[in-house]
């Protein structure tokens, strides 16, 4: 069983108390491991704060983080805003990832940010920030079991 199909069936019986609570599901054939952050969950979708991905196992044939990153800018497509590379840190291995267009609301902006590392450990978060402050704060964002599964898929092709 895949690691989306897995984590789709342990949606379908999960629901956190109205805290923040975690959820993990390990493919140790795919060698990944899924870890969500979620305060609601229902038959529908989650409201999620961070989707936290890690290899297993060491990859046997790295792909570089520049093509790495490429790939998920261009194959993640259901969240609300598409993305863009923004940086590669070639020192630290980090490849950072937003939303081309941030979704605006007033003076705020909201954007997903997708941190990737050469080792396929990847965090998604949505953040938002207000011109009046140079401050942004994490917010929770809301998809359905089969757009996150769909991400995730993405995530480790």
């Amino acid at each position: 069983m895949t690691l989306d199909a897995m984590l789709l069936q342990k949606l379908a019986d999960w629901r956190p108390q109205p805290t923040r609570q975690s959820l993990a599901a390990d493919d140790a054939a795919g060698g990944w491991r899924v870890e969500l952050a979620a305060d609601a969950v229902d038959t529908l979708g989650c409201r999620l704060w961070e989707v936290s991905l890690r290899r297993l196992t060491p990859l046997t044939n790295p792909v570089s983080l520049a093509d790495q990153a490429a790939g998920i800018a261009g194959r993640v497509t259901g969240l609300l805003e598409p993305l863009r590379l923004v940086e590669i840190d070639t020192g630290r291995g980090v490849a950072q990832l937003r939303s081309e267009t941030p979704a605006q609301d007033g003076d705020a902006s909201s954007y997903y940010e997708v941190i990737r590392h050469a080792d396929g450990t990847t965090n998604v978060s949505r953040f938002q920030a207000s011109r009046a402050s140079a401050k942004r704060q994490n917010v929770a964002f809301t998809l359905t079991h089969e757009a996150l599964a769909k991400l995730v898929r993405d995530l480790v092709a």
